[in-house]
């Protein structure tokens, strides 16, 4: 629960040109999600977008299934694929590799993470040149090692 800065997707129709997304996650009492995911259009003067869809844990073992619904009656399969042993960071995916994002609790990793993660994503039949950066883009950044993007066709594209 709680504040993830989203540093990378597969971009759904409303997060094309999503600046500095976060999606805050918050427990209801009747064990469903209360999410609110937030973005700025194209750039950090750009309007503020907000939508609140709702969370249902589909497996209640691992939590790593879930369903996401942002609006009635469709639901979206969320995957838990990845998730570092500190809780640093996530992979969420659909089921068929339609879309990913890459979450963290920080706007910034370093190289390394990055490798870290592109090696997942390939290891589990992820394009990566599908894959965008979102531009993370805060007053203050913490002091960790910015990501390196590298130089591709896709300036926004996560480096393989």
């Amino acid at each position: 629960m709680g504040d993830w800065y989203v540093l990378a997707n597969i971009p759904t129709s409303i997060e094309e040109g999503a600046v500095n997304a976060i999606e805050s996650y918050a427990m209801r009492e009747d064990g469903d999600i209360d999410i609110t995911f937030k973005f700025y259009e194209d750039s950090v003067d750009g309007e503020l977008q907000i939508y609140k869809p709702k969370g249902f844990i589909e497996d209640t073992k691992t939590n790593a299934e879930w369903k996401v619904q942002f609006l009635w009656p469709f639901k979206l399969a969320y995957l838990i694929i990845g998730l570092s042993d500190d809780h640093g960071y996530t992979i969420i995916a659909g089921p068929n590799h339609d879309y990913v994002w890459v979450m963290a609790r920080s706007p910034a990793l370093s190289d390394g993470v990055w490798e870290e993660i592109n090696a997942n994503l390939r290891r589990q039949g992820y394009d990566l040149s599908r894959v965008q950066r979102v531009p993370q883009i805060w007053p203050k950044i913490p002091a960790i090692e910015a990501p390196a993007l590298g130089s591709t066709d896709n300036p926004k594209a996560v480096q393989p």
